[in-house]
């Protein structure tokens, strides 16, 4: 939905400000820190790759998933991943890996997925450190921008029209069908439950459970991160939901390509979005 409603007419439809410069600005800082604590966190997970639920990971209970090595036929080394006491190969993608020389390397995660490409974690830290308070004090800048323009309470809490129709949004999502028109100005059901569960569930554990992990807040805070079940268990939670935000940005992607690609593009560039005319609305 728009902040403001200026109008350009073109050929076939119009332009209008969809995206406010400071949504843009936050938007494309988000995509660059959130693009590099996620490699930056995958070579921080190569120096132990396992996870644990609870405190300690010297429980002797296994770990709810590891990345490792195991030995194949002839005396080879294959990659291999446990969840939950299942195991899979995943040789030449986890595990075991070519390296930049195209030899097999042992790493959970290969090179080119992680910063730095190689295996030092006092420089991966210092990356995942810098740039998780860049998307802290962007996200809050974000958090109070969409509070005051009122952009959460407009555009994105659903109606109860919305909630009404979310079997026909489910539908129209699985038959790649988009609306057009005006209808294109407003956020279905779908987006807006998909954007309130990322804003205000995922990216908050996700930021706490990175500081459960924090010998200094630790030290502030003594035993807080218990809530978590532990900062083994904040570990866990961590990355999972780490996954969860690569996961919402493949869907987001796609969506965006299928929906037309250039138009959102562009509004989340220049801030104008195409509505073309020659539709009175619903979904194409």
């Amino acid at each position: 939905m728009a902040a403001d409603e200026t109008r350009t007419e073109v050929p076939g439809g119009y332009l209008y400000r969809r995206h406010s410069l400071a949504v843009r600005i936050t938007h494309w800082i988000n995509v660059a820190a959130m693009t590099i604590l996620l490699m930056s966190g995958l070579a921080i997970f190569n120096a132990h790759p396992a996870l644990y639920w609870g405190k300690s990971s010297y429980t002797g209970r296994p770990p709810v998933l590891s990345i490792g090595l195991a030995e194949g036929p002839d005396d080879s080394v294959i990659g291999v991943t446990t969840i939950a006491g299942r195991t899979i190969e995943t040789t030449g993608v986890l595990g075991v890996s070519n390296d930049r020389k195209g030899e097999p390397s042992a790493r959970a995660f290969p090179w080119w997925i992680t910063i730095p490409d190689d295996l030092w974690l006092s420089m991966s830290r210092s990356w995942h450190f810098f740039f998780a308070w860049v998307f802290v004090l962007n996200g809050l800048i974000y958090l109070v921008h969409g509070l005051a323009s009122r952009h959460f309470a407009r555009d994105i809490a659903p109606t109860g029209g919305d909630l009404r129709g979310i079997g026909a949004s489910i539908r129209d999502h699985l038959l790649l069908r988009h609306p057009r028109g005006e209808a294109s100005k407003r956020y279905n059901v779908l987006q807006k439950f998909a954007y309130l569960a990322i804003v205000f569930v995922v990216l908050p554990l996700v930021v706490l459970t990175g500081l459960g992990m924090s010998p200094w807040m630790n030290a502030v805070w003594p035993g807080w991160v218990d809530l978590f079940g532990g900062r083994q268990s904040a570990r866990t939670i961590h990355f999972v939901c780490a996954w969860l935000l690569v996961l919402f940005a493949f869907v987001h992607v796609f969506q965006l390509v299928v929906a037309g690609a250039w138009n959102h593009v562009r509004s989340m560039v220049t801030g104008r979005y195409r509505v073309d005319t020659g539709s009175a609305g619903g979904t194409s």
